[in-house]
């Protein structure tokens, strides 16, 4: 039996990880010591509803899991409960946004390696049949090489859990999923409800469409001899794979991504963000670790 706990209880993925380890027999060794909300009645809600213990305080589950989950809605919440558990070294799924800050994605994803703590995590979005079948067309050429692409997101700007950042990442995750983690520069200008965002590439660019509490998803890549894509579904399998992955550390495996890919998704919001604000295109910062 692998013991975990929850932190940061107050959106859809604790409820989707809890119904997978109560529905599904192939994490039915999986169980939750405690969950942790800095919201109480989001941590009352999945008491309710699952049986599940509450912690009293995000460090009160040290030395007693052999995994974490961080699903907290703000992102300057997830180093602060990481940190307690990291000497520990077990693995951990961290939610999206990573954190909403360049210097501290650094600072955390040093102090996760030097503990040799395995992590997955981020935007779940990234699990899409669409966005994996399209990432390996680019991968593979299928039509010639990439000439472009377009992708459209939700953002929440009036969130309360940090504004653009809270949504951001999923568009940003499903631009580097298919077309490469590393942009060279973003231009990025704001209407009343949109935000346009260009991502330059080495050869090409990508445009993605933030669209304000408008909740659907579409990618297209562009290839020299053609284009696919469509509209990205809503299903609850992105919850079950991000799962599965973080499962599979719990069992030894190895990360699949690097520590520097898992958080340029906070870089390229930061240039977004810098961009808005001067109105110039801006360079995506180096993530040196």
């Amino acid at each position: 039996m692998k013991r975990i706990a929850i932190l940061g209880c107050e959106n859809s993925h604790a409820d989707a990880f809890l119904a997978c380890i109560r529905d599904r027999a192939e994490f039915s060794d999986i169980e939750v010591v405690g969950i942790y909300s800095n919201e109480s009645d989001a941590a009352a809600r999945l008491h309710q509803s699952f049986g599940v213990p509450i912690l009293e305080h995000y460090a009160d589950a040290v030395g007693k899991i052999d995994g974490l989950v961080i699903t907290a809605r703000h992102g300057d919440n997830h180093y602060k409960y990481a940190a307690p558990y990291i000497d520990s070294g077990i693995p951990m799924f961290i939610d999206k946004p990573i954190t909403n800050r360049e210097e501290e994605a650094i600072l955390f994803m040093r102090e996760l390696r030097e503990h040799s703590v395995r992590i997955s995590g981020g935007s779940s979005l990234k699990q899409d049949s669409l966005v994996q079948t399209l990432a390996k067309e680019a991968r593979d050429k299928v039509g010639g090489g990439t000439i472009g692409g377009y992708v459209r997101a939700p953002y929440e700007g009036e969130s309360p859990y940090g504004g653009f950042f809270f949504y951001a990442q999923h568009l940003i995750e499903i631009v580097c999923e298919i077309f490469g983690h590393h942009p060279a520069s973003v231009s990025a200008r704001k209407t009343a409800e949109q935000i346009r965002v260009i991502f330059h590439y080495e050869g090409y660019d990508v445009l993605g469409l933030f669209c304000n509490n408008n909740y659907y998803y579409h990618a297209c890549l562009m290839s020299e001899r053609g284009a696919s894509g469509g509209e990205i579904v809503a299903t609850g399998e992105w919850f079950e794979r991000e799962f599965n992955e973080f499962c599979k550390l719990l069992a030894g495996d190895e990360q699949q991504v690097s520590y520097e890919e898992f958080i340029v998704p906070v870089f390229i919001m930061n240039a977004i963000s810098r961009s808005l604000a001067s109105g110039k295109e801006e360079k995506v910062g180096e993530v040196v670790l």
